[in-house]
């Protein structure tokens, strides 16, 4: 594994240090684009991030996650990346690894639920658990043929001794070992059976047991049906002991990993893969659509920009946002400085007309994420607003007024400086998950521009006749 081999020695010289004078940790996440993003989201999240505080930069990331927890997470990206682009074509190595990044979501929310301090390396170990099973099948398939043939589907690791002369997990072992992989995360790989706690018991006991735990749910969950709920209640049963987790703790902890499974994953059952195709079909068309709306009415208001009022403006704006992002309602926000307010004007979709009278907000800032956009004057897109971790982020009125929404967009609309209004458009649970492309933020910067323009020469025709007044 070539690609995998070069990446960790530069990960795991950074995580001890070496050479810092050839490299660092954030040279070594900045040359991964991919890498980069997910470190970045991770210091940001509520785990790591105070509020109100944002992480823009790798460098910053590195002293708030620790080149450790950023090393872990590298090692596992690294891993499925590697394995992936070593076979893309073997469904059956697909299935494995699937389960893989399946087992690290089960151990993530796991170790959130037993507040553990290093939860990367439980994703971690979770996921090289069955690194065995992975070599296997990407590297070796006919091996795998042999091994189903001996120990039947589902019986590969029984049949591993006699088959190959080595168990799974050895092969595993041996593979992280050649790459020089840190032993606790190595034997945090290892298979443990659920016991009491004894006094001997160490962090890496507790890492072996959440990997243990996590890969076995991962196989249980994967096809969704009842055999498999049972026995992910019988596992949490078995381990909860061991973790220092309460069973019903850890359901909670693996249905919540299973619902984000479900959505994140391809080819698993859980995720149900035709349906996802469908919609996703079904989506990309809708798209399609909505973007030649949205260029027909950014042209529109381009042909009367010289002419047409702010007011006049606005309403087009809504209009072509409305339609075409889909949007469930639009609403526009304008600021009153008299009442030092942000007041609804107008809005269109369900049960929107109802709720005009009574939508607005003090334009005093507030840590929010519609003063964020404000005082940004940048477009957001928040694709989860019911994410726990983002509802210290959403101010009192919209979770009264708004929280059917499950995604929204906010278009800020700012004149010298200063913010003017904003365009709200929101989505519920009944559209598919919800990604906004390149081509439509530049549509929606297009619409916003041509608003202010109007706002901008509005505002220059009242300064012009406040100075023709006589003193």
């Amino acid at each position: 594994m070539p690609g995998f081999a070069k990446a960790i020695s530069s990960i795991l010289g950074a995580m001890r240090g070496e050479d810092e004078h050839q490299f660092s940790m954030t040279q070594t996440v900045l040359s991964d684009p991919v890498l980069t993003q997910k470190v970045l989201r991770l210091a940001n999240s509520g785990m790591y991030s105070a509020f109100g505080q944002r992480i823009n930069t790798v460098s910053k990331a590195v002293l708030v996650l620790g080149t450790e927890a950023i090393g872990h997470l590298a090692l596992g990206l690294k891993l499925i990346e590697e394995l992936t682009r070593a076979s893309p074509d073997s469904a059956i190595a697909h299935v494995e690894m699937e389960k893989a990044v399946l087992a690290g979501m089960v151990a993530q929310q796991v170790a959130a639920s037993a507040a553990a301090r290093d939860s990367e390396e439980a994703v971690v170990c979770s996921m090289l658990h069955t690194l065995g099973r992975m070599m296997i099948t990407f590297y070796m398939p006919e091996r795998w043929t042999a091994l189903q043939a001996v120990g039947g589907t589902g019986g590969e690791d029984a049949a591993a001794q006699p088959v190959l002369g080595l168990t799974m997990e050895e092969i595993g072992r041996a593979a992280a070992e050649h790459w020089g992989l840190p032993k606790n995360l190595i034997n945090g790989m290892r298979r443990i059976e659920p016991a009491e706690r004894g006094d001997a018991f160490t962090h890496e006991d507790w890492l072996a047991a959440v990997s243990t735990m996590s890969s076995q749910c991962a196989s249980s969950l994967w096809n969704d049906d009842e055999a498999g709920a049972a026995n992910v209640r019988a596992l949490a049963s078995s381990f909860s002991s061991m973790l220092g987790v309460e069973p019903d703790h850890l359901l909670t902890a693996i249905e919540k990993a299973k619902e984000t499974a479900a959505a994140d994953l391809s080819i698993a059952p859980l995720a149900k893969p035709a349906e996802k195709r469908e919609a996703d079909i079904a989506t990309r068309r809708m798209r399609a659509e909505g973007n030649k709306v949205l260029l027909s009415g950014v042209s529109d208001m381009r042909d009367v920009v010289a002419t047409a009022n702010p007011g006049q403006m606005m309403s087009m704006a809504l209009e072509t946002v409305h339609q075409g992002l889909t949007f469930s309602r639009a609403v526009a926000f304008l600021r009153n400085r008299r009442e030092n307010k942000y007041i609804a004007k107008m809005g269109l979709g369900d049960g929107v007309k109802d709720l005009i009278g009574g939508l607005g907000f003090d334009d005093t800032y507030s840590a929010n994420v519609f003063h964020a956009s404000l005082g940004s004057d940048r477009v957001i897109f928040v694709e989860n607003a019911h994410d726990p971790k983002f509802a210290a982020k959403l101010p009192q009125w919209w979770k009264d007024a708004l929280s059917a929404g499950r995604s929204f967009v906010i278009l800020p609309l700012s004149s010298n400086g200063q913010p003017v209004g904003f365009i709200y458009g929101d989505w519920d649970d009944s559209f598919p998950a919800i990604h906004l492309s390149q081509t439509e933020f530049a549509l929606l910067n297009d619409l916003r521009a041509l608003i202010v323009k109007t706002v901008a020469r509005r505002q220059q025709v009242e300064l012009d006749a406040a100075a023709a007044k006589p003193r």
